[in-house]
């Protein structure tokens, strides 16, 4: 297989703090392990786990439908696919103070780097859509308190989401935000900000890292890497990007299959044999079913 280093998710997790409290890093979506890798094999520093793209893949909205256990099953193929520190989307923490600390337990089980929750009841709704409630100020510095007691690893992220601008306003938010860094939160991620001048405004006002979220099709102006950074935010996510070109272009292909009977016109947009054999590391493993073989040969000639 190909030698590349393997670190610990300890040290993965320390290497992935420090970062962001002295640059900042992208966090491009994987909504499975093989997008993760590719994520991995372009050269990124980290990969975001999306529940709305899980949701998605399993044919379902981003409404809190999904269990812990079906997320947990997912993530895990994620993050034993890749060397790389991964950030997940824990939704509201699959429900009270007692759930968020089985769901610290779980995620940092699986090999986590972090994970973010948000301060909606339950059924939650995207960040980005109306009819959003909010549970109580108290309840979530709670959730948060709880979360950081139940990691066992310091350097497991508990990041605090506040929908509070969409469901509230902006200086709602602030205030949010304000408390869940008393908390103990390790970062704060505010949902749906509506303009450059929020964004800029909002990373004056909090003295701990912040997360941007530059999903699509949202409330949130689209803006780079670079200009997130340069105005204080330390993680900037793009979590269903991979997801909705992906969906396009499928889509597409299957246009074209029902209408001519043939993809020949789709070729050149596709990943070859070998481009995905290289991906997954097929040879190694073709090698590696090979020596098992020869093994039972040599062990059959013996007897």
């Amino acid at each position: 297989m190909k030698q590349i280093k393997i670190e610990s998710i300890q040290e993965k997790r320390k290497a992935f703090k420090t970062k962001i409290t002295t640059e900042g890093i992208v966090l491009p979506g994987a909504y499975n392990a093989l997008t993760a890798k590719q994520i991995q094999q372009v050269g990124f520093e980290g990969v975001y786990i999306s529940g709305a793209a899980l949701s998605a893949s399993a044919g379902l909205p981003d409404i809190g439908l999904l269990t812990l256990s079906e997320f947990s099953f997912f993530i895990k193929y994620i993050t034993q696919a890749v060397n790389l520190p991964c950030i997940a989307d824990a939704d509201t923490g699959f429900g009270e103070v007692v759930n968020v600390v089985r769901t610290v337990q779980e995620l940092e089980g699986i090999g986590l780097a972090g994970m973010h929750m948000e301060d909606q009841i339950m059924p939650k709704r995207c960040g980005h859509l109306p009819g959003k409630t909010l549970i109580s100020e108290a309840n979530m510095c709670e959730k948060i308190q709880a979360a950081c007691s139940a990691r066992k690893d310091e350097n497991f992220l508990i990041i605090a989401r506040t929908d509070a601008r969409s469901a509230e306003d902006f200086d709602k938010a602030v205030s949010r935000a304000k408390a869940y860094v008393q908390a103990g939160a390790d970062l704060i991620f505010p949902e749906a900000l509506q303009t450059e001048k929020e964004f800029k405004q909002f990373a004056k006002e909090i003295n701990v890292p912040l997360l941007a979220n530059m999903t699509e099709f949202g409330v949130s102006p689209l803006l780079s890497a670079k200009e997130l950074f340069a105005i204080g935010y330390k993680i900037v996510i793009f979590p269903v990007s991979a997801l909705r070109v992906t969906m396009k272009n499928t889509q597409n292909l299957y246009q074209e299959i029902k209408k001519e009977g043939a993809q020949k016109s789709f070729l050149d947009k596709m990943q070859t044999r070998q481009e995905l054999y290289d991906l997954i590391d097929y040879d190694a493993y073709a090698k590696l079913d090979k020596k098992a073989a020869n093994y039972k040969n040599k062990k059959n000639e013996s007897k």
